[in-house]
């Protein structure tokens, strides 16, 4: 089974840097965490997993140059290629997937700033979509859940109904192309990729549990968790 994975890492990060985003240091998938950009350390989680065979990164090409020298400097065991993205994540995943191998069987498509998804969770994550054809991992909601409107509640909708979506996503490869190119005829933008899976109305898409641990960084608040969990890792590892 091979199974590939998409990093779509061309996006601004305007929720992290006000106004723009620019030099690319900057941007949240290139802040640094302990030395290394956050997109260093995601690749590293996935070069990790026995089940990966590739990693395709997605960037802006004025960042291609750079990040591929980044990349020529770590030991990396899995082949990792860098393609050009596009204006939005759905152009930038949908260039990625234009660019893979016809021998790829699954494709796992993963947030560039999730760099602490536990390696047994994308496992089982592949694992599950190799039996359904599409899965995802997914954390049940602690908070309450309200529907509002014009800010008054309309209801309390149960959370065992709920789950947060997260990352890696991951499909058959054939799946994932013909929700794409139903989107696209359809000029569909989706929040992620399941949800143009979900729209194929074929196949359902599985949850696996995920991991509290497995954060996006998208807020400036969040790198003082992210570093947190960089110290608690490596004390785990100095454990072992």
């Amino acid at each position: 089974m091979n199974v590939s994975v998409i990093l779509p890492a061309a996006g601004l990060g305007t929720r992290m840097v006000p106004g723009g985003g620019e030099p690319p240091s900057s941007r949240k998938q290139f802040l640094k965490l302990q030395g290394s950009p956050i997109l260093i350390h995601t690749i590293r989680r996935f070069d990790g997993c026995p089940s990966v065979r590739e990693i395709v990164v997605a960037l802006r090409p004025d960042d291609m140059e750079w990040v591929a020298a980044e990349v020529a400097r770590q030991s990396f065991s899995k082949r990792v290629r860098i393609v050009a993205g596009g204006d939005t994540r759905q152009e930038s995943v949908a260039n990625a997937l234009a660019s893979l191998g016809d021998d790829v069987d699954l494709v796992a498509v993963h947030d560039a700033v999730r760099p602490f998804t536990p390696v047994d969770k994308i496992e089982a994550a592949i694992a599950a979509a190799a039996e359904t054809g599409a899965a995802i991992l997914g954390v049940v909601p602690v908070d309450t859940v309200k529907q509002v409107h014009l800010h008054e509640i309309r209801s309390t909708i149960p959370r065992e109904h709920l789950v947060l979506a997260q990352t890696p996503q991951v499909f058959r490869v054939g799946l994932l192309k013909e929700a794409f190119a139903k989107a696209h005829a359809e000029n569909f933008t989706g929040t992620d990729e399941a949800s143009l899976v979900e729209r194929l109305e074929r196949v359902p898409v599985t949850v696996v549990p995920g991991s509290e641990r497995n954060i996006k960084i998208t807020k400036a608040s969040d790198l003082e968790l992210a570093n947190f969990y960089m110290s608690l890792e490596a004390k785990e590892h100095a454990g072992q």
